[in-house]
């Protein structure tokens, strides 16, 4: 099997800027068979047992010792060096479309390519200019860069000597580097955190969801130095965290158990997916541990076909390829052979 990308704008756009569209998905796919199998986001397919929580939390938010104590944990868990501030976030992605409205005048904002879609759309949103770059040396007169790492749609990892060298030409604009890191946890060598001392006009945004597949209860934190921390606070509120989102960031990031075992799990349905999709004749074109990227040229299927077959991938229209994140067991496994080998 092989994919051949119809041209982007007949590709839905939301499913370009984003991943989970499942309403798009069974409002422009009535007749897939169900359930849809949601192969689009790049977490872990097996969640984490969240702690239920005592009826009084229901009816007070967090105060400030309780978001201190998250955010000390996760400095720790994150190993953040002890000059950096920590902000619980509401999830890492509400963190990340936060920052374009703290700026009062319009910036030019460096999206390190492959771009997500819907994050770039976010910034044009709030007045901002973006563009973007195929490497760091492109930077150019950029106010603000943004890199994740790992890459979203790919997986690249970008050397921490690359992204140093990169922060003195934004420092002298009072500029920011944003390093996302809502992946690292599925591979610790991607931080950042452990090999610096200070965090100046950087943010380093980490995630508790993804490899804990939790994107239900959005936490995130944000790491940075204290005047854009305290930015980020009166901007967030005294209620941005919910109880339930802070009982599941205690439980969950002190779990290094749950942690060991999820990465063995991915690591053994990772290498069921590649096998599956290089059985279909797909190249990987990347990857992390909890997903991989596939591409090909050849004309015989598409994002449509699957779609079609009640499977959601994230399409990659640049790339012409697709994410697959992995299944959760050999059912939809099988599904997904099936869909590939029928396509």
């Amino acid at each position: 099997m092989a994919f051949l990308f119809r041209p982007a704008e007949k590709i839905d756009p939301r499913f370009v800027e984003g991943d989970g569209r499942l309403d798009v998905a069974r409002a422009l796919y009535p007749d897939a068979p169900p359930p849809w199998l949601d192969l689009s986001r790049a977490a872990a397919p097996w969640p984490y047992p969240a702690p239920n929580l005592a009826a009084d939390d229901f009816a007070r938010g967090l105060d400030t010792d309780a978001i201190a104590a998250l955010a000390a944990l996760a400095a720790k868990a994150y190993r953040a060096p002890q000059s950096v501030e920590v902000v619980p976030l509401p999830g890492a992605d509400a963190g990340l479309r936060l920052l374009p409205w703290l700026y009062r005048s319009p910036k030019r904002v460096a999206f390190l390519a492959p771009a997500d879609a819907g994050l770039r759309a976010a910034w044009e949103a709030a007045g901002h200019s973006t563009m973007e770059i195929a490497s760091l040396d492109a930077v150019g007169k950029a106010d603000i860069l943004i890199v994740d790492n790992p890459g979203h749609a790919d997986g690249r990892l970008v050397p921490h000597a690359d992204l140093a060298a990169a922060l003195p030409a934004l420092k002298r604009r009072d500029g920011l580097l944003v390093i996302d890191e809502t992946l690292a946890d599925a591979d610790e060598s991607a931080s950042i955190l452990p090999s610096v001392a200070r965090l100046d006009s950087t943010i380093v945004l980490r995630s508790a969801n993804a490899l804990h597949g939790a994107g239900g209860i959005p936490l995130g934190f944000a790491i940075t130095s204290h005047p854009i921390a305290a930015r980020l606070r009166a901007a967030l509120g005294p209620n941005a965290v919910s109880a339930q989102a802070a009982a599941f960031g205690r439980a969950a990031l002190a779990d290094a158990g749950f942690a060991a075992e999820q990465l063995a799990r991915l690591a053994e349905m990772g290498g069921k997916l590649e096998a599956a999709l290089a059985q279909a004749g797909l190249r990987i074109a990347g990857g992390t541990a909890l997903f991989r990227l596939a591409g090909t040229d050849l004309p015989h299927s598409s994002f449509d076909s699957l779609a079609r077959a009640g499977i959601l991938t994230r399409p990659f229209p640049k790339l012409n390829a697709l994410r697959f994140s992995l299944p959760k067991d050999e059912a939809d496994l099988a599904r997904l052979q099936v869909a590939l080998a029928s396509a």
